[in-house]
């Protein structure tokens, strides 16, 4: 079996997303990570502009994708796993199988109640959710899915050769790791992730899923200030949060007091409700529209209110005469 992966980084500069097709160099055959599909917030607009990059990129290298991979369920991008899939589809090539981690599962019965989302519309959404450890090919290359949990609780990652698709489990080593204070997440069970991946054999690389260069990084000519990779030697040596010797007392410290001042990502709601459905639309109301639920924020004594007006409200649609 061929153990060196082709990989292909795209970078997603609105999300600072790192999308990535890993490809066997021999059968051709392919998979597509954490893709990005387009979304405006301002106008509740999607559109396809990187994720048909994607697809001329792999027409033009004439790969085979044989599946669309998924990290977690994302929190600050929508993912374009559904589109990729049916555009594959309708391109007459083979139907590729959307996979994530077997844990999605727990992910999405948080938040289906959280948004109000029937159980409908997530049944059987990913065609494959991976054991942890479960291994596969792509074809001659071996791949095997690590779970990395800490920044969300169905977190992988997937080892490819001596590659490894991080996701958000860690970053590159001046930006060090990310958020846990998702639901589910957890400072102690990421600092445990990491040190999976830190005790990986010095050369292996570490693809991340985000980067987001310090102003201090200097850039370079092929990629400008982003980097989609280091070894675990560098991050070893250099990983700002989590690096060897930083002991879980120091980390999980840093990492809650972090937490405690960032704000929610700007995509979250859209991002979460897109996502626990594989990147398939929301159900369609009766007049053909679809929505995205959002939460209405506001200091406790306008909700006060705001509530004794809807009852005032409620209480003089039922005195009036019938």
């Amino acid at each position: 079996m061929s153990s060196k992966p082709n990989i292909y980084p795209c970078f997603e500069a609105v999300t600072a997303t790192w999308q990535y097709v890993v490809a066997d160099p021999k059968s051709r055959d392919a998979v597509v990570i954490d893709s990005v599909l387009d979304f405006n917030p301002a106008s509740n607009h999607i559109s396809t502009k990187t994720a048909d990059s994607l697809l001329l990129f792999i027409l033009k290298n004439n790969l085979t994708i044989t599946r669309i991979l998924e990290t977690h369920a994302h929190a600050d991008h929508l993912t374009a796993a559904n589109y990729l899939q049916q555009q594959l589809i309708d391109q007459g090539k083979p139907r590729p199988d959307v996979c994530i981690g077997a844990r999605i599962t727990e992910v999405q019965s948080t938040f289906a109640s959280k948004y109000g989302i029937e159980t409908s519309e997530l049944a059987n959404v990913f065609d494959k959710l991976f054991q942890d450890n479960e291994e596969f090919t792509i074809g001659n290359l071996k791949a095997k899915v690590l779970h990395l949990p800490g920044h969300t609780p169905d977190h992988v990652g997937y080892l490819i050769g001596e590659c490894v698709f991080t996701g958000d489990s860690i970053f590159n080593p001046d930006v060090g790791s990310a958020r846990a204070d998702f639901p589910g997440g957890s400072a102690t069970t990421l600092y445990n992730s990491a040190k999976i991946l830190l005790d990986l054999p010095e050369h292996y690389r570490l693809y991340v899923g985000h980067d987001y260069p310090p102003d201090s990084r200097a850039g370079n000519t092929e990629g400008g200030k982003h980097k989609s990779y280091t070894t675990v030697k560098e991050q070893n040596q250099e990983n700002k949060h989590v690096k060897s010797g930083t002991t879980e007392g120091e980390f999980v410290k840093f990492r809650l007091e972090r937490d405690s001042m960032l704000g929610e990502p700007k995509l979250l709601h859209q991002a979460l409700q897109f996502n626990i459905r594989a990147g398939k639309l929301p159900k369609a109301s009766a007049n053909h529209d679809m929505f995205l639920h959002l939460p209405i924020k506001a200091p406790k004594e306008v909700f006060e209110i705001m509530q004794r007006s809807n009852v005032r409200d409620c209480l003089r649609s039922c005195s009036k005469p019938q």
